[in-house]
């Protein structure tokens, strides 16, 4: 079955990947379906991928480039990024395209039976033992706050139906965006699968996940949406 698309990318000092991405995204939207779009949306770049983006825009009307004026350390990205998707799936991806073509169809022949489609690495991601404890860690309490048994919530590869977002008055502005996704996914009783893939190493750039900034903001939301509207 094909499907009309909207590809989101969050983007955050990504210059030396974005072309490269979006060409591969506008290869595969092409073998998917004649319906598609691409959302490059920029978190306050400071290394010209909003240029870049631009331009790649001017010779594509598929390709749509965001800039926004402040850095929201990814959730503001993203959220902007669902809101203005207006195809009848989401996939959202990270901007260094992390995930081969054929894991993307795999995922979208699972919504066959799903709402949601997430995925999780196979394999280790990162040997640095501060980033394994901080992500089982992280994993735990969502577990544990939300309810929400997801192997990797804060993975880079996930496919909405766009009635799962659409409507979603988000309030995170970090990470942990993902789990807000997820946990009004959940409340509204919509299906949520994973599967498993091999995510490729980042080979250019840099990935700002781990900077304190971004962790502590992480845990600010984390607390925020537990109290204000999760129940």
């Amino acid at each position: 079955m094909k499907y009309s698309i909207s590809f989101v990318l969050p983007v955050y000092n990504e210059a030396a990947n974005i072309e490269d991405a979006v060409r591969r995204i506008s290869a595969l939207a092409g073998e998917l379906t004649d319906d598609y779009e691409v959302i490059a949306v920029d978190d306050a770049s400071t290394d010209g991928s909003p240029d870049i983006a631009d331009m790649i825009a001017l010779k594509d009307p598929r390709v749509r480039s965001i800039r926004l004026k402040k850095n929201t350390k990814f959730g503001g990205a993203l959220a902007v990024g669902l809101k203005n998707a207006s195809k009848g799936v989401v996939v959202y991806t990270d901007a260094d395209l992390p995930v081969r073509e054929e894991d993307v169809k795999k995922g979208l022949a699972l919504l066959d039976k799903a709402d949601v489609i997430t995925g999780y690495s196979l394999a280790l991601k990162d040997t640095a033992i501060k980033r394994i404890v901080m992500s089982k860690v992280y994993n735990f309490l969502v577990q544990i706050f939300f309810g929400l048994n997801i192997k990797d919530i804060n993975s880079g590869f996930k496919i909405y139906k766009l009635n799962v977002v659409k409507d979603l008055d988000l309030i995170s502005r970090s990470p942990f965006v993902d789990v807000e996704i997820f946990a009004e996914a959940k409340k509204r009783g919509f299906r949520i699968e994973q599967f498993g893939l091999l995510f490729e190493r980042r080979s250019k750039g840099a990935s700002t996940i781990s900077r304190l900034s971004v962790i502590a903001r992480t845990f600010l939301d984390m607390i925020a949406y537990k109290f204000s509207r999760h129940r």
